[in-house]
């Protein structure tokens, strides 16, 4: 009986080292894959923290798939967590198996125990590398589709890029339009300027060289007493023989000025700043120059002038050209402006 248990001792001698050895072995690939897991995902880890910042101003789904790349970092996380409890699981494995070997004589139940329990952390190792090889998988995924919504974006910035071209063409066309139209204006208002140039020297010819009728700057004026009597808005009799003329002159300035160019004659009607004496049908200055602007323009339609070439205006007392409270700047004060403007 002894000497079979010696002789089966040198067997287990011979077994046990190899064991470890096979331990061992084991214990340094799991190591080296670790390492390897460890260095992947810090290589991940400096890809996605890379990305630039233009991720940042995308669209909702942009956010969204972020999310689920920190839904699945979280999830590497939590797998380098549970490799690093099936480390300490191992060390704690490692320090029972060097626990069994000083026992391992008279404990071989233990040492199948042992065993099973390296097997069980063995399957939990490769449970959590399937995990972790999913999670790179879904890494890649997101991968491509951000390298997806960069072509898109790409695709967005190209496009933009003509819109603005293009625009930058019809801003240069509306610029030049400008100018052209400025200059067609500027030879509009010159064209008018001569008219009524021309126009004005008509009337004078027509009307003579009197003191009570003259041009002041770009208007001709009547002075009202030659055209109304005190407080009235009728045309007296050598008013209409005056206004005849002013007809006459409109109506041979109509054949000459192009249909193109929009021209309008306006008629403003004056008054000094005395208010009106008795109880006539005009309460106040306002309507005293209004009524008698008014009546010079229906005495040029009666004589054939277009109502679409004529405006009438009344400004009362509130625009006088010569100040002062004596008659000679009221007599000067009321009067009847004839201005050739644009439309």
């Amino acid at each position: 009986m002894a000497v079979a248990r010696g002789r089966h001792r040198p067997g287990r001698a011979e077994y046990w080292p190899a064991f470890v050895a096979v331990l061992t072995n084991l214990l340094l690939v799991f190591v080296f894959l670790l390492s390897i897991f460890a260095l992947v995902q810090f290589f991940l880890s400096q890809e996605i923290t890379g990305r630039d910042t233009v991720l940042n101003e995308l669209n909702a789904q942009i956010a969204e798939l972020t999310e689920l790349l920190a839904l699945e970092k979280t999830r590497s996380t939590e797998a380098a967590d549970n490799l690093a409890s099936l480390q300490a699981s191992l060390a704690a494995a490692e320090g029972e198996r060097n626990r069994l070997q000083g026992l391992l004589a008279g404990q071989s139940d233990a040492a199948s125990s042992a065993d099973g329990r390296i097997a069980a952390l063995s399957s939990q190792l490769e449970e959590e590398q399937q995990i972790s090889r999913r999670a790179m998988s879904q890494v890649e995924l997101l991968n491509q589709q951000i390298a997806a919504l960069r072509r898109q974006i790409a695709a967005l910035e190209d496009a933009l890029d003509a819109s603005e071209s293009r625009d930058r063409e019809s801003q240069t066309r509306i610029a030049d339009l400008g100018r052209r139209l400025n200059v067609a204006l500027a030879q509009r208002v010159q064209e008018l300027a001569r008219y009524r140039s021309d126009f004005f020297g008509r009337l004078r010819e027509i009307l003579g060289d009197r003191p009570d009728i003259r041009i002041v700057g770009d208007r001709f004026v009547f002075q009202s007493e030659v055209l109304f009597a005190t407080g009235s808005d009728e045309i007296s009799s050598a008013g209409i023989n005056e206004l005849q003329g002013l007809a006459d002159a409109v109506l041979e300035l109509l054949q000459e000025i192009p249909e193109d160019i929009p021209w309008v004659l306006r008629v403003d009607g004056h008054t000094d700043r005395r208010p009106l004496a008795g109880t006539g049908r005009f309460r106040n200055n306002w309507e005293l120059s209004a009524g008698r602007a008014i009546s010079v323009v229906r005495f040029l339609i009666d004589r054939g002038v277009p109502a679409n070439r004529l405006v009438a205006a009344g400004f009362g007392e509130y625009q006088p050209i010569e100040e002062g409270e004596g008659e000679e700047a009221f007599a000067r004060n009321r009067r009847i402006e004839l201005k050739l403007t644009e439309r």
